[in-house]
């Protein structure tokens, strides 16, 4: 629905990133590999956001990444969210509620292509919390190609990376019996548990 809202797919993905990493900014080609969209499609919708005024733009030396820049990135712009734009608030509502609909979406798409897992744990990026160690546990048998295929395509639609865990279910019943680290982690952070034939 939002796609029609605004008109362009590259146009949607771009806002749920930027609204996803509000204060965090941005060069051309790190939205271009984000978001799985050719460059130069990013630039024209980046042109429009910034004639809207929802977005704005940095110098290079202003931007604390310099670990992360690509040769002759130094001289390029960079994008951020304008928090003070006046539709700032509306946009941020809708993209919310999209969220929303994009996770109830993914699962039922997971719970529809993996059949054999016993337990199913989001958390992180999922339900807001930066404690989790990972944003998904999946415990049972999987279909490697099957999993990476369904997160590659969430991560490509909304903007951000999936961490991911596997394990069986006797690692998971090992782990959990001396609860280590990890699995204390994710436990005290915020998660939702969408299968769950284990009991946990």
């Amino acid at each position: 629905m939002l796609e029609q809202l605004f008109g362009s797919k590259t146009r949607l993905k771009l806002l749920r990133l930027f609204f996803s990493e509000p204060d965090n900014s941005f060069f051309v080609r790190e939205l271009s590999r984000n978001i799985g969209v050719q460059i130069n499609a990013v630039r024209r919708e980046l042109e429009i956001l910034l004639n809207m005024d929802i977005i704005k733009e940095k110098e290079a030396d202003e931007k604390n990444k310099e670990n992360e820049m690509e040769v002759g990135e130094k001289l390029r712009k960079y994008y951020i969210l304008n928090s003070e734009s006046i539709v700032y608030s509306e946009l941020q509502a809708l993209l919310v509620k999209d969220k929303v609909i994009g996770q109830k979406e993914f699962i039922q798409s997971f719970k529809d292509k993996m059949t054999t897992v016993k337990l199913l744990i989001l958390s992180g990026e999922f339900t807001g919390d930066k404690r989790a160690p990972t944003d998904l546990l999946v415990v049972g048998k999987v279909k490697p190609r099957v999993l990476s295929s369904l997160i590659e395509d969430y991560e490509k639609e909304f903007g951000f990376n999936i961490r991911y865990t596997v394990m069986t279910e006797e690692e998971f019943a090992d782990r959990r019996y001396v609860m280590d680290k990890f699995l204390y982690a994710l436990f005290e952070a915020d998660n939702l548990k969408i299968i769950n034939e284990l009991g946990v």
